[in-house]
């Protein structure tokens, strides 16, 4: 019997395929997303680098090494212009990922689909725009969580009346469940940031309007490697959200009750040992959003093999849209039904992770909501992230390759490159040229007139989308859009999660606390530790732990967030007399930060006090910094927490007394 080879009538549509991706200069993404969309992409995903994110301009002094590092540089319309070059964005279905610069990223890109004479009604795509979970998880805010609302309204508003098939906003959860959510959390805590959206809209679009506009919130979500629980989780996201937009606004057509989510899969668990292995651990995740059609996911990205070593290179991308293609064309998937519909294991734990997460949701509603909750949340992350970190340190949890089967052969993939993708220093050099071009050649006066009037439209509560439109036409930039939101709503520091008092997590550190107390007794004062966050890296998690770690062993720890510059990290250091300084940065910006971290020290006359770092750092790298006089350097691999403390008890330890 032959077999037919074009998909048969009945079979499912596949989800879209995407890769997140973006690196260096528009022109290189560019030329990196038409090669993946000639090899079967079916979507973009556009990765913005951290100043694009924190609306800062390529040559502001707190963008020093982070231009084109986690992602492509995008400062104004020219840039924008060049990333999607001889890409019809009419035809195109668009992710990018982005927060707190959202309505002027997407204010851009109509300024780029109208040059390219697309209908921009037509258009389709989706904005990420929660920038709720930055305070949590993430750290790419910029403005305090009120104002910051506004401006998701403000892009759900004008896209329902302009823009009427883009999802104005795509609630997170993908990087809850990176910072230590529970699934039962990271169900509860999303679906209380649509809620806060949602309330928030109301009145924004006539009432019977209202169930459209429902209708157009998207979710992207993270699938773990526990991967039954994680498909459960997504039938509980399915059946919790169609009850929130019946019973809470009321909204009866089913349709509008969909709950439509695009994901990526684990990166958190992608190991720097044994990296090959995560190709496996890929796969499996990929299960979870896909076997069960009920809870389908609409698009997936897949991260790739080396992405804990650094950045991939398009041969890295190239495999893990691969496994996309073979699951949904080479398999029998998309040819039946629902697989799991009245099975008793499933639906028992739909059931449980349904009854966790409306306990967790009652608590946020009983707090006053996600805003009003924001410290909260943060603080339950850090504590279920510490007891996840506990799990594998003890063994409890299983990570092959790390904990259990270390011993293993050499990687073939990783080659004479490393395994991954560097960016030329001379990137950042180039992009600032660009933009003083582009700042000296532009209508100066337009630019003026056209940040006035997106001031005014802030200050009077207008919708600001039309005047980021306007500014973007006129050649502003990013710095300067999100300047004007700094001058109008102000600035704000997000919660750490790390409280000061130590957690009743002392078990198995009596050993350690001696040590603390004995070298406390001989500095003659409690061992001081200072954390700290250099640059725009906002991924924080390693950071919070750590300084948990530390407060827990008994040291007088001292973290204060996210986004510090270099000088006030010495200058805290200096004030507090720190005995040892940690810093952590993850967004490949370790080398310049450093540097600068080091020289502060030495005109501070701080070179006494030993400075540890950890990261996602090359073995190169960490060379480097040894030999500018780091005493050590932990890259996620360095998952045993109690070994670092030991570290730093030895680093403080007087040289008098050790001599």
């Amino acid at each position: 019997m032959s077999h037919p080879q074009k998909d048969s009538p009945q079979k499912d549509r596949p989800w879209l395929f995407r890769t997140y991706a973006g690196h260096s200069t528009a022109e290189a993404s560019n030329a990196l997303y038409r090669a993946n969309l000639a090899k079967g992409q079916t979507g973009l995903s556009v990765a913005f680098d951290l100043p694009t994110q924190t609306g800062y301009d390529s040559d502001d002094p707190r963008a020093r090494g982070e231009v084109g590092k986690v992602g492509v540089p995008v400062a104004h319309l020219g840039d924008m212009r060049a990333l999607f070059a001889d890409i019809p964005l009419e035809q195109m279905n668009t992710s990018m990922t982005i927060n707190a610069t959202a309505p002027w990223l997407l204010a851009l890109y109509i300024a780029v689909a109208e040059e390219q004479g697309a209908d921009v009604s037509a258009l389709q795509g989706t904005v990420q725009n929660d920038i709720i979970k930055e305070y949590l998880s993430r750290g790419t805010y910029v403005c305090p969580p009120g104002p910051s609302l506004k401006l998701i309204t403000d892009v759900a508003a004008y896209c329902y009346t302009n823009v009427p098939k883009w999802n104005p906003m795509n609630v997170c959860s993908y990087h809850l469940q990176e910072a230590g959510a529970t699934p039962e959390q990271e169900l509860a805590f999303a679906l209380a940031t649509a809620i806060a959206v949602l309330d928030a809209l109301k009145g924004k679009v006539p009432e019977e309007d209202f169930p459209v506009l429902v209708g157009r919130i998207s979710f992207f979500v993270n699938a773990g490697i526990r991967f039954v629980t994680e498909m459960c989780k997504m039938r509980a996201f399915v059946d919790l959200w169609d009850e929130i937009c019946r019973e809470r606004y009321g909204v009866e057509d089913p349709k509008m009750r969909r709950f439509r989510y695009g994901v990526q899969v684990n990166s958190l668990g992608l190991t720097e040992q044994q990296p090959e292995n995560n190709v496996y651990r890929i796969l499996i995740e990929m299960l979870a959003v896909t076997l069960s059609k009920k809870a389908r996911a609409r698009a997936v990205q897949l991260p790739a093999w080396n992405e804990a070593l650094g950045l991939p290179r398009p041969w890295d991308q190239q495999w893990s849209l691969r496994m996309q293609q073979i699951m949904a064309y080479e398999t029998d998937l998309l040819e039946y039904g629902d697989l799991f519909d009245g099975n008793p294991a499933v639906d028992a734990k739909v059931e449980a992770l349904k009854e966790g997460a409306r306990a967790e949701l009652a608590q946020l509603d009983g707090m006053g909501g996600a805003i009003a909750a924001i410290d909260y949340m943060k603080s339950r992350l850090v504590e279920s992230n510490a007891e996840r970190l506990g799990r594998v340190e003890t063994g409890e949890t299983v990570v092959v390759g790390v904990n259990r089967w270390a011993e293993g052969e050499p990687s073939p993939l990783m080659g004479e490159d490393g395994g991954i993708m560097t960016v030329d220093p001379a990137v950042e050099a180039d992009q600032i040229a660009r933009l003083k071009a582009w700042r000296a050649e532009r209508d100066a006066e337009a630019v003026a007139k056209a940040l006035d009037a997106l001031r005014e439209a802030a200050r009077s509560g207008a919708n600001v989308m039309e005047p980021s439109i306007a500014a973007a036409k006129a050649g502003a930039t990013t710095g300067e859009w999100a300047g004007a939101m700094r001058a109008v709503f102000g600035e704000y520091r997000g919660p750490t999660g790390v409280a000061r008092a130590p957690s009743n997590r002392t078990e198995g550190l009596d050993e350690i606390r001696e040590a603390v107390d004995l070298v406390s007794d001989r500095l003659g004062r409690r061992l001081k530790f200072l954390v700290g966050k250099p640059g725009l890296d906002g991924h924080s998690n390693g950071a919070e732990q750590i300084a948990c770690r530390a407060r827990d062993c008994g040291m007088d720890i001292a973290y204060e967030g996210i986004r510090l510059t270099p000088e006030e990290i010495v200058t805290a250091a200096k004030e507090q007399e720190a005995h040892v300084i940690g810093l952590s940065i993850l967004s490949g910006s370790h080398l310049p930060l450093i540097t600068e971290t080091l020289e502060r020290m030495r005109e501070e006359g701080l070179s006494h006090i030993p400075l540890i770092v950890g990261g996602i750092i090359p073995d190169e790298d960490a060379k480097s910094l040894k030999d500018m006089g780091v005493s050590s350097v932990y890259t996620p691999k360095d998952f045993e927490l109690n070994r670092i403390m030991m570290d730093i008890v030895a680093l403080a330890e007087p040289r008098e007394a050790a001599a």
